[in-house]
């Protein structure tokens, strides 16, 4: 497995980032490069301000694309070969929440990939947060303590 420098992504965490990086290239920095020709038409650069913030988004654009590639480079796939006996980072997992009763689904993914809020049918956790470490290596019907700020108890349904 991946030491703890490594950056893991999953295969569809490096699907978006190629997805991201295309836009960048394609969309992004070309309009930029236009906007700055225009606002370079308008005369003196000292004082004009769509210059200025053509400038920085051009810069904003650019971090992020040497950002993307560095991911890129140092990246170890993990992959889901769907016959592991436990859980771990790429499958989604369906627990009953003990304290609320609640059944959730999650995918543990990266650092890099998780976004546990923008959409409540798919929520991304980190292999890193508390729910995801503890997660991690546990089978169905477990219980299992998170080990949060107020700790919890779920208890795995099932994992795909």
């Amino acid at each position: 497995m991946a030491n703890a420098k490594d950056i893991i992504l999953t295969q569809e965490g490096v699907e978006q980032l190629n997805k991201e990086y295309r836009h960048l290239i394609d969309v992004e920095r070309p309009a930029v490069i236009e906007a700055l020709q225009n606002a370079r038409a308008m005369g003196d650069l000292s004082e004009n301000a769509d210059y200025d913030a053509a400038r920085n988004k051009q810069a904003e654009i650019e971090g992020r694309i040497n950002e993307i590639e560095a991911i890129l480079a140092n990246a170890k796939v993990v992959s889901d070969t769907g016959k592991s006996k436990t859980i771990n980072i790429s499958n989604t997992v369906t627990f009953l929440d003990l304290s609320t009763n609640e059944e959730v689904t999650v995918k543990i993914v990266s650092s890099i990939e998780s976004d546990p809020i923008s959409d409540p049918n798919n929520i991304k956790i980190s292999n890193v947060c508390a729910l995801g470490e503890a997660l991690i290596g546990h089978k169905v019907g477990e219980e299992i303590t998170v080990k949060a700020v107020h700790p919890y108890k779920i208890k795995v349904i099932s994992f795909k």
